[in-house]
């Protein structure tokens, strides 16, 4: 099946946090809360899509994730260049369409869209708690930077190494 990634637009605003809502409920229900509701409402990231920060994964022309897609992370990442990185942040993937194909889509999409925009890394934050987290990224290609306390967090900071575009 094919996977096809579109930048949201703001009618795809309710899209955006029906994706995000169903994996925070599930991580909750797993006992691995991640995002409060308010945090992803479309009250909440609606100026976020309607700037072009999220994209959506679709299966089948099926909305089966979604990203954020970033040139700036001075919350997570102040200590860095950030002309010669993206970061990439809200990664959620609905749970019919869970087994790593759509993730990896979204990443893959990610690292590809960074390299067309000159970037040497994407890097990306989480929980340095969630080690079956931690391994998917890593298992992709991800390295592990450096763990940062910000605010109430402690995250686990990790960077992918862009190769330079072929042209």
């Amino acid at each position: 099946m094919y996977i096809s990634i579109r930048q949201a637009t703001i009618q795809d605003t309710l899209i955006v946090s029906d994706v995000l809502l169903e994996a925070a409920l599930w991580l909750q229900e797993c006992g691995m809360p991640l995002w409060h509701d308010s945090e992803v409402s479309p009250e909440s990231i609606s100026e976020d899509v309607a700037n072009g920060l999220f994209f959506i994964a679709e299966w089948a022309g099926e909305p089966a994730g979604t990203i954020k897609f970033q040139l700036e992370d001075l919350l997570f990442w102040p200590d860095i260049s950030q002309e010669e990185s993206a970061f990439v942040h809200r990664l959620a993937i609905r749970r019919r369409y869970s087994g790593g194909k759509v993730s990896s889509a979204l990443l893959s999409w990610a690292v590809k869209h960074a390299q067309t925009l000159g970037r040497h890394y994407l890097r990306l934050d989480c929980k340095a708690s969630r080690s079956r987290l931690r391994a998917i990224y890593e298992g992709f290609g991800f390295r592990h930077h450096s763990d940062k306390q910000v605010g109430a967090y402690f995250v686990s900071r990790y960077e992918y190494e862009i190769p330079p575009q072929v042209t």
